[in-house]
């Protein structure tokens, strides 16, 4: 076992009869999930395995699994669903990855797996790659720009974020959380699983297809809400479009569990004007912020310290502070370094991410790489404006840009190809309003598609590949540019 590890195993196990696990009508105890994650560190250790990664839908056995790796003292390497094949392959060879726990081993056997158990797949490796003294746990990070990267994290930090989440929702008296995120993303897996386990409540597991999340990006918003209402938890951690799903059911009468009392949200910008929406309806909405290699969750609103519009305070484990450029840097736990590259050295880590302080709490503007200036000499950050756009019924998807240009260009993809042009137009001069001139949409161009991985225009994960969107349309947006055509004005991109 990580040494580290020793003291969140004693203190699960002090919760004794309690139901710690629970997926459809079976349950497991606190008592019995020691001795079931003992049973399984046991079978990794008799085969061998050093590196386990795991490829499993969000249940029971990912939970057992994770643990087992960690309490056998191995290294546990998530492999999220939702990233393609050639990313998959890329974790696994990276990684160096002797044992592979999943439904289907076929496609991997290329890479020399053979199945040898039941879900386990074996195989030999012949120099594994070096990895971070102490690295318990690689996670990948699914980037906007070539292959995902391994974030080498080791025990205490993770333990640290959970405890911090852990202490933080003890005013809302967690009893049962909703894993609605795939259990492969860090921030399920430290904030729905180990700071609920450190609490002593139940946490239940329902496979992806049940909570209504389909593929990378689709989403079934009936299955949700048939989910939440069955199993009516305390908590769930949402991303920003679930959130705004969720809000925007409320609003049209469809039924929402009273039993929720936090409701996190992180993993982008979200919008003030959503969160608005959220209170009106006294749903209990905190957002958060954090990154992979700060080990998840860094700042976070809660009941006691609750600043709308802005990602909270900073958790107890961590400092954070404003650098001279604007960006976020944080000390405190985080990674060891990414897999196949130095340590990192310094006591603050640069975030990439730009904001500001309103008293205690952070403000987020957007990531540094992704902000830019206009001819004019104004920096825009384009996830704010994006952000406020996706609020709009009409709009699905939306990118900015206006680099070096004297007017701001978005891409907007609507949600559905019946919407007219003149309901885009007045969903976007709606945001326009909240907005200062320099940041509105001034032209902007109908997409054709979705951004979506198979296009090559986002990540599997939706985030937007800004470099790509720019080829795709540049020639479009110089166009339009350079064009006598009004303000407003759209065009569809063929």
């Amino acid at each position: 076992m990580w040494p580290a590890a020793k003291s969140f195993i004693e203190h699960i196990n002090a919760h004794g009869s309690r139901i710690a696990l629970s997926s459809g009508e079976q349950t497991v105890t606190y008592l019995k999930l020691l001795e079931l994650v003992s049973e399984r560190s046991e079978r990794l250790r008799t085969l061998g395995a050093k590196r386990v990664a795991l490829a499993l839908d969000n249940g029971l056995d990912w939970v057992l699994w994770d643990l087992a790796v960690l309490n056998a003292g191995l290294v546990c390497i998530p492999l999220p669903s939702f990233f393609s094949t050639a990313q998959q392959e890329h974790v696994l060879t990276s990684a160096s990855v002797d044992c592979y726990i999943g439904k289907d081993a076929d496609p991997i056997q290329a890479l020399g797996f053979k199945p040898c158990a039941p879900d386990i797949a074996l195989r030999q490796i012949g120099e594994s790659c070096a990895l971070h003294p102490g690295t318990c746990k690689i996670t990948y990070t699914s980037g906007t720009t070539g292959n995902p990267k391994g974030v080498c994290l080791d025990i205490a930090a993770q333990l640290a974020v959970a405890n911090s989440l852990y202490q933080a929702s003890l005013p809302c008296n967690i009893e049962i959380h909703l894993c609605v995120l795939p259990l492969a993303t860090l921030l399920e897996n430290l904030a729905g699983v180990y700071a609920p386990l450190l609490a002593g409540a139940r946490i239940e597991l329902l496979p992806m297809a049940q909570i209504g999340l389909l593929g990378a990006s689709q989403f079934e918003l009936p299955r949700f809400l048939n989910a939440i209402n069955t199993i009516k938890p305390n908590s769930l951690i949402l991303l920003p479009q679930l959130l705004l799903a969720l809000v925007t059911a409320a609003e049209r009468g469809m039924p929402v569990p009273d039993s929720l009392r936090f409701i996190a949200v992180g993993g982008g910008r979200v919008s003030p004007q959503l969160l608005q929406r959220a209170e009106q309806l006294g749903l209990a909405v905190f957002e958060g912020y954090g990154l992979s290699e700060c080990a998840s969750v860094v700042c976070l609103n809660t009941p006691l310290a609750h600043k709308s519009g802005t990602t909270g305070i900073p958790l107890g484990h961590a400092e954070v502070r404003i650098g001279a450029d604007h960006e976020v840097q944080v000390k405190g736990p985080h990674m060891l370094g990414y897999l196949g590259e130095p340590a990192l050295a310094d006591e603050w880590m640069g975030t990439g991410d730009l904001g500001h302080f309103d008293g205690d709490f952070l403000v987020l503007h957007g990531r540094k790489k992704n902000q830019f200036i206009t001819a004019f000499g104004r920096n825009v950050n384009p996830e704010w404006v994006e952000s406020e756009l996706v609020q709009q019924l009409p709009i699905a998807q939306a990118w900015l840009y206006g680099e070096a240009l004297p007017a701001n260009i978005a891409v907007i993809v609507p949600r559905s190809p019946s919407i007219p042009d003149a309901e885009l137009a007045e969903a976007i001069n709606a945001v326009n309003l909240q907005l200062p001139d320099y940041a509105q949409v001034h032209h902007w161009i109908r997409s054709a598609e979705p951004f979506s991985a198979s296009n090559q225009l986002a990540t599997a994960n939706g985030r937007l590949r800004r470099s790509a969107l720019l080829s795709r349309y540049q020639s479009t947006i110089n166009e339009l540019i350079t064009s006598e055509h009004r303000v407003g004005a759209s065009y569809e991109f063929l």
